[in-house]
Formats: C-alpha cells, structure tokens, sequence
C-alpha cells in the first residue's frame, strides 16, 4: 500500500510544535475528540486512520508493527515534521512505541495509553482476525464496549455512535491489524526508547490492565507512570478531563515532576 493515502486531518496552531495522534484498534480519528480542544491551544495537531481503520484504505496481504510504523513516519513527512510529539493509545500506543525505538531521532515526546508491549495470548488476536474475516465487524463492535469502558460508563452514556465507529471500518483490514498485535513483542527493546515518556493506565482496563503499563513504564528510560481511576481501555474518552490533566503538562514540559 502507498503510505500516502493514509487518511490524516490537522488543526490547531501552524506555528506550533506537531503532535500526531494514533487510535485504537477499531477506532478513527474520532477517537481524539475529547482531546482536540486542550491539543490545539498548544500544537499543531495531526489525528490519522490506521490502515483499514476510517478513511485509510487497507493494504493487501498481512500487516506488522513495522508497516505501521511505516506508516506513522509517513504522516509525519507528508506533514514536514521532522520531529514530533507522539500520542497513542492501544494499538497505536504500540505504533508510536515502535517508531520511538526505529526511530528516536523523530521523536521528541512520547505519550502512550492503554497499550502493551506484547499483546498475549497471540491465539485470541488470530481468532478475533477470523471472526472479523468471517462474520464482519458488527458482533465485534458490539462485544468490544466492554473492554473499552467499565460497567458504569455502559449504564450512563449512549455508545452507539462508537459502535457505529468500529463496525464501519474494513474487517481485512481490522484482521490485519490483529494479526500484527499477535506477531508483536517489543519487550527487549523498550531500553531503546530514547525520547522522555509518559505512559497512562486505565485502572479498570481488562484489555491491558495497569501491570502492562507499569512494564512499559519500567522498561523505557526516562518514563512517568500515571493511572487513571475509573477508565477502561478507551480511557482518553471516559475519563478525558484526567488523561488531558496528565498529557498537556506533559507534552509542553510545563509539569517538573515528569520526564
């Protein structure tokens, strides 16, 4: 696939420093809402769809890390950032992780949430890859809500519309990613991070549970560890005020007790 037709949307101040945003597995730039406004006071913001994920086409044949990876840095060159910050969450907490280690010299800050450095049992992600190759996405879009936010967050907020968002993406494209979650282990390589870290637990997420977290905080130099009370997976979106309250400070290097 030509990186280029990535899917991308900027907005915020031109005259400041890029931050690139990368979603969940399942998730479109729509994901970012809940934090659009805090970015853009400060940066220039870049949100993008993950290959088979919103606007951006799948590729053809299986994916890896590394491709989307690829990927990343390509938006980051499509948008002349040489450096950026970078902020993702699940899988693309696992994207942004991986170009930290490719990569060091085009990151300036890191922030991931809600991610791992492994995604284990590797069987669960090639089943779900053929669920979605079999039965598409809807059943899948529906049973995702209760990883992605606790049970009191289901009973007082209506999801459809993320529903909605997962069902309408490509389910190759979906299964790809799956798979390139199963094929995944960068646990040897979080030392390689070069760029100051800050990494964010949902303290209810089942998907990838603090421990996760905390391993990737222990792993990479110069990492801050923050968990949030009362998130699941999608924790930028149940809990929004908390995860800008950690990430703006963060990212302007405005916070002294962070990296």
């Amino acid at each position: 696939m030509n990186e280029s037709r990535i899917h991308s949307l900027v907005s915020g101040r031109d005259d400041a420093p890029t931050v690139v945003l990368s979603g969940s597995l399942g998730a479109t730039t729509a994901m970012w809402e809940p934090q659009l406004a805090a970015l853009e006071e400060h940066f220039r913001v870049v949100r993008y769809d993950t290959r088979g994920h919103g606007l951006s086409p799948a590729a053809s044949g299986p994916l890896t890390i590394d491709d989307l990876a690829d990927d990343l840095l390509a938006v980051l060159d499509r948008h002349g950032a040489e450096r950026a910050h970078l902020v993702g969450l699940s899988l693309g907490g696992a994207t942004a992780l991986r170009v930290a280690i490719r990569a060091p010299e085009r990151v300036e800050r890191l922030a991931v949430m809600c991610t791992s450095a492994q995604f284990a049992p590797a069987q669960a992600w090639h089943d779900r890859a053929a669920l979605a190759r079999s039965e598409g996405l809807a059943g899948i879009a529906q049973s995702s809500m209760e990883r992605w936010f606790t049970p009191a967050y289901l009973a007082s907020t209506d999801v459809s519309p993320h529903v909605a968002m997962i069902a309408g993406n490509d389910p190759e494209g979906y299964a790809a990613c799956c798979e390139a979650l199963a094929a995944m282990d960068l646990r040897d390589q979080l030392g390689e991070v070069r760029a100051p870290t800050l990494v964010i637990a949902g303290a209810d997420d089942p998907a990838t549970p603090p421990a996760a977290l905390r391993a990737i905080a222990e792993g990479v130099p110069h990492a801050a560890y923050v968990e949030v009370p009362g998130a699941s997976h999608l924790a930028s979106i149940e809990q929004p005020a908390a995860v800008n309250a950690a990430l703006i400070p963060f990212l302007t290097g405005t916070d002294k007790e962070l990296p």
